[in-house]
């Protein structure tokens, strides 16, 4: 029987690590940053096995005739589409957090195995107890001196040669001079000599700069080492700088080439190094302890600044927000006439919303791949829409379209669920559509003392949902970036950590986060209402201590047919036409004709 792609590249997979002498290898969705979103040149699972998700690991053994002999590992996002999109016959379906690569070695890698591992592709955490998950069955895991996916991938793509791009202070709202001394005196205060800075929307924000090597994310490859008298080391290849950057970035920051990034950790020798090992891989930890330097883990100095938000920052995401809200809205109102005709799709329906988006000025880039689901794609919830995959939005059904543009004002991110006409929806549709309607307005509503976390606030997005015995298995809320990454820590507003940093964060003045509870119903359809919201001092009359409330920053209008108004209260009624009302006060004026009628029958009283 002949080989499918994805099973033939397994199956030299398996042979090249054979040759290495390994018994097995494990492959993650990552790059040398340790990014969400990686450039094509780091697609490696994509590539090996067919999936389309963010977030994900691969295991493979090097004997086929194992049983399993290969799994892959992804969360409750991608339960519905790694099925969908990865061959089980190829690989078992393992779910995170409940199990993990660790745990799946430790169960069924062959007694005394030699395990690879890309130390430029995995956290230190990561390694430590993978390899010690391995010991206890008398295994090792062993760092490659080349990726062995990489040895096979005869047509993989070289990383991005485009240009660093300068932010201008007037979007940033800060100096780089302003941020780098931030980090300095932070250094001087833990007595630390220097910070390795990997994490690459971190670099932006550091240096004001921005990039087009990711797609989705405006940044550019590069390391930086920022040392304590205010100084910085930027490792960048060198067809990357122009005469602009070097302008910008002046004589404190060195420009060295991105190869010297390694010599440039060595020559850390005798110095107290600050490392985060939530954004750095196990290879700069290893590097540095071998040069002598002294590692200090510490969480990256940026992450916490780029987060909060200053006033300039603030307002020009309101600015972008005003527009993308307009594009947003005539998106809808086309689809209000096209949809139930039956001859959109989701690829269409994705690139007229693009097209809406480039519309409105200014849009450098999505921020993220479209999630346009029809019917039964909609109930995955990171659905990737391709042309294979999409479907036709059929009359009398739901659509769930989530998106996002980059401008560089701001970094938006919105989801609505629409009924396609002409009839009327279903009960239980509308049933569930209220109740996540009902999260979103209670955790909008949300007044909170100082020092509450996002995961004390999940449980008003989801009581609703409980009440009727179910539940999302996504987070409710991500931090947001400013013309930077869609998803930004390390604020989130989720259940618990579950193995992701963020839930214990306070939530401070200045954080932007989404709201975005949902309802999945495998097969059939999938309900999110998304907006972006704001924390924002909030002033209450004798108040024992400082409470904090949210902005709502997105302004489109949610579908009102979908709403079941016996199931609201009369404050969430109230919620509803206040929000409304501004929705027509901010994207009105940028509507004329049947679309601005459309916008005004959609803001009406319920």
């Amino acid at each position: 029987m002949l080989m499918n792609t994805h099973e033939a590249r397994l199956d030299a997979l398996r042979k090249e690590l054979k040759a290495r002498g390994l018994d097995g290898f494990v492959i993650p969705i990552s790059d040398e940053h340790m990014s969400e979103y990686v450039g094509a040149y780091a697609q490696r699972l994509a590539w090996l096995t067919g999936f389309g998700g963010s977030a994900g690991t691969v295991v493979v053994l090097t004997d086929p005739a194992a049983e399993p002999s290969a799994a892959i590992f992804v969360d409750g996002r991608y339960t519905i589409q790694v099925r969908d999109q990865v061959d089980g016959r190829l690989y078992a379906y393992e779910g995170t957090p409940q199990s993990s690569p660790a745990k799946w070695l430790e169960a069924n890698a062959p007694e005394g195995a030699v395990i690879g591992y890309d130390a430029w592709l995995h956290g230190a955490k990561w390694t430590d107890t993978t390899g010690k998950a391995l010991a206890a069955n008398g295994g090792k895991l062993v760092a490659v001196e080349s990726n062995p996916i990489d040895a096979i991938w005869e047509d993989r793509p070289a990383p991005s040669p485009a240009p660093a791009l300068v932010h201008p202070s007037d979007l940033a709202g800060e100096t780089s001079e302003a941020k780098r001394a931030m980090v300095s005196e932070w250094l001087a205060g833990k007595n630390l000599d220097a910070t390795v800075i990997t994490a690459l929307d971190s670099i932006a924000w550091l240096l004001n700069i921005r990039g087009t090597d990711v797609e989705r994310t405006p940044v550019a490859l590069s390391y930086v080492i920022a040392k304590a008298d205010g100084t910085a080391d930027l490792f960048i290849a060198e067809e990357k700088v122009t005469p602009e950057l070097r302008q910008h970035l002046g004589n404190a920051v060195t420009i060295q080439p991105r190869d010297a990034f390694v010599p440039g950790l060595e020559a850390l020798a005798g110095k107290r190094v600050a490392v985060d090992p939530d954004h750095a891989v196990s290879a700069i930890f290893e590097v540095l302890k071998q040069a002598g330097a002294t590692v200090v883990e510490e969480r990256d100095p940026t992450v916490l600044p780029k987060a909060i938000k200053n006033p300039v920052e603030q307002q020009g995401h309101r600015d972008a927000q005003a527009r993308d809200g307009a594009a947003v809205s005539q998106f809808l109102h086309w689809l209000s006439g096209e949809g139930p005709k039956g001859e959109v799709t989701e690829v269409s329906a994705a690139d007229r919303l693009e097209a809406f988006r480039k519309a409105c000025g200014d849009l450098r880039d999505l921020s993220f791949d479209t999630i346009s689901g029809a019917g039964p794609n909609a109930a995955i919830c990171h659905y990737r829409v391709t042309d294979e995959t999409s479907l036709t939005l059929q009359p009398n059904s739901v659509y769930l379209v989530d998106s996002g543009g980059q401008y560089p004002d701001g970094t938006t991110d919105i989801t609505r669920t629409v009924w396609i006409g002409p009839g009327e929806p279903g009960a239980e549709v509308k049933d569930r559509f209220t109740r996540v309607l009902k999260g979103h307005i209670a955790l909008s509503m949300a007044v909170f003392p100082k020092g509450t976390t996002g995961s004390q606030l999940d449980v008003l997005a989801r009581y609703a949902l409980w009440q009727a015995g179910v539940d999302y298995a996504h987070g409710t809320g991500h931090g947001v970036g400013s013309f930077l990454s869609v998803h930004e820590g390390p604020q989130r507003i989720a259940k618990s950590a579950g193995g992701q940093s963020g839930s214990d964060q306070a939530l401070i003045p200045g954080m932007f986060l989404s709201n975005e509870p949902g309802y999945y119903k495998a097969g059939e359809y999938g309900i999110r209402i998304e907006n972006l919201i704001l924390v924002e001092p909030r002033a209450i009359a004798g108040a024992e201590g400082e409470y904090y409330g949210f902005e709502t920053l997105t302004h489109v209008p949610i579908e009102r047919r979908l709403v079941d108004c016996s199931l609201l209260t009369r404050v969430e009624v109230e919620w509803w036409h206040a929000y409304h009302a501004r929705v027509l006060e901010v994207v009105g004026p940028q509507l004329e004709g049947e679309a601005k009628a459309w916008l005004e029958a959609q803001c009406a009283p319920l």
